[in-house]
């Protein structure tokens, strides 16, 4: 985690008082096999697009305009960049930006897609906030969102759950609304390094849903109350086909935003597949045309199991 704070506060002392927070989550912090490759993971919270992207460039760690930056950040949010200070000195950081507002719409009752909230419902750290008043607004967002889990895992829920099902059973179902390059095991290792955080976590979840008449308790474990309709899946569905949609979207995007990407992505599959990759003329030069055979392959191609597990 050091590492990381390192990069949060580098990156504050370069974008000044436009930052509110910055919060770690994935590997570095669930120490989930990451390598010397591997960037720390960050969500960086602030106020507004345009004052963070102009520090950024004041200080030369912007290769885009600012305008175009400000203008991609507001779709689709939040944008993926990279952070790498000092040639890379303190490591590299990938970050995930998105305004105060923002952010609390994805993690609110009525989020366009789960992409947030599908990681920040997991262990995360906060490494630095503006002031209090700040922290105990992301406290609030954070509980906000853990609490919401229940509103569309519910259909998913065959049989009654626990606090630590309740976790892995969400970790699944995010998992399999985005298209990832890691194995399909991968949901159950990430569930593996934080079984206490969804314990702790979900079962003040799964009590106020037996409160509020959504579960009944059955022994130790809870189960749906009601019978979830043939509407409720459909609409479920739905909103997941569409968050899909969304988050495979962004992918666009973040070839403007994230500098080098094409390298970094090679380097993620090599790592997950075990598999070395070797990419074509092509491929390197329009990745954006040429290279949708190769993922499509990778996707197809996932292995069962994680690599080194």
């Amino acid at each position: 985690m050091s590492q990381a704070a390192a990069l949060a506060a580098e990156l504050r002392s370069v974008a000044g008082d436009s930052v509110r927070a910055v919060v770690l989550y994935g590997s570095h912090l669930l120490r989930t096999s990451p390598d010397r490759y591997s960037a720390a993971d960050l969500v960086v919270i602030v106020d507004d697009y345009r004052a963070f992207f102009t520090a950024l460039a004041r200080d030369r760690q912007l290769h885009r305009p600012v305008s175009l930056m400000t203008a991609l950040a507001k779709v689709l949010p939040p944008s993926v960049l990279a952070f790498a200070p000092r040639d890379e000195e303190l490591g590299i950081a990938k970050y995930l930006l998105i305004s105060r507002d923002d952010f609390a719409r994805t993690m609110g009752d009525d989020p366009a897609d789960h992409f947030m909230i599908a990681r920040m419902v997991q262990r995360t750290a906060v490494l630095w906030t503006a002031d209090e008043a700040t922290a105990e607004w992301l406290h609030q967002r954070f509980e906000q969102a853990r609490h919401g889990v229940l509103r569309w895992v519910a259909p998913y829920l065959d049989e009654p759950v626990d606090a630590e099902r309740l976790g892995r059973r969400m970790l699944e179902v995010c998992y399999a609304g985005e298209l990832r390059p890691e194995s399909t095991a991968r949901a159950s290792r990430i569930f593996q390094a934080q079984v206490g955080h969804f314990r702790a976590m979900f079962t003040p979840v799964l009590e106020a849903g037996a409160a509020a008449g959504m579960l009944r308790r059955l022994g130790g474990r809870y189960e749906v109350a009601h019978p979830v309709t043939r509407g409720q899946r459909r609409r479920i569905r739905s909103y997941f086909r569409r968050s899909k949609t969304r988050a495979t979207a962004r992918w666009l995007k973040h070839t403007v935003t994230f500098v080098n990407w094409l390298p970094y992505i090679q380097k993620k599959v090599e790592r997950h597949t075990g598999r070395p990759i070797e990419l074509t003329r092509l491929e390197r030069k329009l990745p954006i045309v040429f290279l949708w055979p190769r993922v499509i392959h990778v996707l197809l191609t996932r292995p069962r199991r994680e690599i080194g597990s």
